[in-house]
């Protein structure tokens, strides 16, 4: 079963986000700290031009800090600087600010050679759906103006909010690609809740976790947490396994709760994703 999704108001978003970014100096472009290379729309680069781009890379508290260190030295031989936060917190979101507000200094410079006088800098927060782009404008903010949710396709309008003397934000709604040309991305954005989840089946997504965590050798975090072993090579025959076990059979319930339990941070610190080599 393929997993597509891109709900009308998505794109009706990024028709008026394309029509915004005219007005804007900087971007922000979150991704999600588990899967930042399949939360990264192929679209950033055409719409950041020439503007200044700060990459934030959220959900820092949801993977191991050796893999964070190896995604930021990747990052840096890219020639990019990485700012990883935790938005719900707080953590990281400083730097963050000030690397905005260093690009609004840049740009009133180059307005006072030409005899303008200065203005806030005007900053855009795109990203996945629900990779944490409210809740990173809130802790900016230092207070809760925008709605965020653990859901994808909260924030449904595009709009400003003054952050300080020198900085404006525009919250814009999740962007997604049209289509999402890895099925292996689509799957580990259902299993991080990056899209909606009309777009997905709970067993098939709840199964490819499993095999990811297989993947990485990491199927002892199920047994850990389920009180039962991983004897099988098959995500399918585990899950079944498990729905014995734990829910009488009920195969749709234990994938849901185990897709929970992972969104929730219960299997443990997971990335599901590494730096390319």
């Amino acid at each position: 079963m393929s997993i597509q999704w891109y709900p009308g108001h998505i794109a009706k978003a990024e028709r008026t986000l394309t029509e915004q970014l005219k007005r804007v100096d900087v971007i922000l472009e979150v991704r999600d700290a588990r899967i930042p290379l399949a939360t990264h729309h192929p679209q950033v680069p055409h719409w950041v031009g020439s503007k200044t781009k700060v990459l934030v890379i959220n959900r820092m508290d949801m993977i191991p800090s050796h893999i964070q260190k190896q995604w930021e030295e990747w990052f840096q031989q890219g020639g990019e600087t990485a700012y990883f936060t935790n938005a719900q917190l707080g953590n990281g979101v400083e730097a963050v600010a000030k690397a905005a507000q260093l690009a609004g200094v840049q740009l009133n410079e180059k307005r006072a050679s030409r005899g303008m006088l200065p203005r806030p800098v005007r900053a855009v927060v795109i990203g996945f759906p629900n990779v944490g782009k409210s809740a990173l404008i809130n802790r900016l903010l230092k207070r809760r103006v925008v709605e965020s949710a653990r859901r994808a396709g909260v924030t449904r309008q595009l709009r400003w909010v003054r952050i300080s003397e020198t900085l404006e934000l525009l919250d814009a709604p999740g962007v997604i690609p049209t289509q999402i040309k890895k099925q292996e991305d689509a799957l580990k954005l259902a299993i991080c809740e990056d899209i909606g989840e009309a777009a997905y089946e709970n067993q098939q997504v709840a199964i490819a976790l499993i095999e990811f965590l297989q993947d990485f050798n990491l199927q002892h975090l199920l047994a850990a947490r389920y009180q039962l072993e991983f004897k099988t090579l098959s995500g399918e025959v585990y899950l079944q396994e498990l729905a014995e076990y734990r829910h009488k059979g009920d195969i749709e319930r234990t994938a849901r709760q185990l897709l929970n339990d992972f969104r929730k941070g219960l299997l443990g610190n997971i990335a599901l994703e590494l730096p390319p080599h």
